[in-house]
Order: C-alpha cells, then structure tokens, then sequence
C-alpha cells in the first residue's frame, strides 16, 4: 500500500491521523530515532522528517536509516528546500508555499527536487502548503504573507487554489513552537471547501485538548513536532494526543 493510500485508509477508520515531526538537525539521528520508536509506541502514524533549517545532506539520510531501523511505520519527508531529500524515505510531502512571496518556495526547489524525487524512486504525495499566524521559523524563512487568524477566508482562496491545481493534501501551518495553533474557524472553513481532499494541521499543538480542538473542527491530520524535543516522556505525550484525536 502507498503512504498516501495508508494515511487516507487511517483517517477513514479510526479518525484523525497523528503524524510526529523530527528535526535531523536537532539531535543526533541515534537520539532522533529514539523519539521515533517512543512516538511508535504511543501511536504515532508516522514519521515525518524535516524541518526549516539545516535539514539535509549526511545528517538527514543517517537520521532516516537509524529510524527505519527502529520502527516500521512510513518515514515521510517534509522538506524545507531541494536539499531535503533523501533516496532512504518512503514518501515526501511534495508541497508548494502558495503564499510565499519567495518564488523559490512556491516552483523553483520544486523543480531542482522532482528529478531526485524521480530518480529515487520515493513516492510524492502532492501538497499546498499555506502558513498563518504566528508563522514562527519557516514563515520568516519562507518568507510568507502570513494568513491573519481572523481572515479564514484568505485561507479558504489559497486552499482552493491548491485543491483546484491537482493538490491531494493542504497544510495549514501556525509554525513550529507556535504560542497558539491554527484557529477552528480557519480549519472548518478550510475543510468545508476542501471536501475529500485531506487537511493536514501543525503548529501550536502540545496537547491533548487543543489536537481535539483541531480535530473536531476539521483536520484529517494534526502534525506536533516541538513537543517530542521537550518532553521527557515522549511515548506517553503522544498516547495523550493519539488517544484525544481517534475515534
């Protein structure tokens, strides 16, 4: 089964799908892999990796071996730019910041990465990829015009551009370490127009409670990542996330 066949069966059956984000370049990749295998057995979906700033090269395929060592569920990438590849991922998250001013963020690393993508041979899952307020690291990096929290409507154009592309997954990020996630109004209006596609959403998600939030507005997918590099207990935080968001 491809990833994406296996991330839309699960939000089918058993509700919203948890997704765990690993920076390589925030820890060793024995240590990275350690998080993963502890976010596995809290019910973790998958694993993605990636991240917006130094998260390529050697430290990026080392980080992906050590964790395909320890788990068995799909390694998807979420690449910052061209250089976050790697021909040892299962998948990449093959997206467009549709509201970048940067036109290196919305086609140029798009087309430098399609032929490694290709080459390798790892499954693309097609994506628009929209950032909103507070924006954090890769609002600034991908130099964004950030979604006000109070436009979902600007959120809903961007979102229908993308479905109308031929996009199959939309993400509405807040930014990583974002002091608050994506609002229920800007997700259920998203996901309203949306309709089957799937609605992936991170940022600002460290419990329980607010993936719920999320959840229950619309998100088919909620991605935390920040809180796996804080906590001390990384299998029982994800239990208590997995466990707010399926059905």
């Amino acid at each position: 089964m491809k990833v994406e066949e296996y991330l839309n069966d699960i939000a089918e059956r058993e509700g919203t799908v948890h997704l765990t984000l690993i920076d390589p370049a925030s820890q060793p990749p024995e240590v990275a892999a350690d998080i993963a295998k502890a976010a596995v057995d809290g019910g973790t979906d998958a694993i993605m990796i990636g991240g917006s700033t130094g998260a390529g090269g050697l430290a990026l395929d080392q980080t992906l071996l050590k964790i395909k060592e320890q788990t068995n569920v799909p390694t998807i990438l979420f690449p910052g730019n061209a250089g976050g590849l790697s021909i040892h991922a299962d998948a990449v998250l093959f997206m467009s910041l549709l509201n970048s001013r940067d036109i290196n963020y919305v086609t140029t690393n798009q087309a430098m990465g399609a032929p490694l993508v290709y080459k390798y041979g790892i499954e693309p899952i097609s994506m628009a990829y929209i950032i909103t307020e507070p924006g954090g690291t890769v609002g600034w990096v991908g130099d964004a015009k950030l979604i006000p929290r109070n436009k979902p409507e600007l959120a809903v154009a961007y979102s229908l551009a993308g479905k109308y592309m031929g996009m199959h997954y939309t993400y509405l990020e807040a930014g990583s370490g974002a002091d608050q996630p994506v609002t229920p109004a800007t997700i259920g209006a998203v996901k309203h127009v949306l309709g089957d596609n799937k609605l992936i959403v991170g940022g600002g998600i460290r419990d329980g409670m607010t993936a719920k939030i999320c959840a229950d507005a619309g998100a088919d997918m909620i991605v935390t990542g920040t809180i796996v590099e804080e906590t001390e207990d990384v299998r029982n935080k994800i239990e208590e996330l997995v466990s707010a968001i399926k059905k």
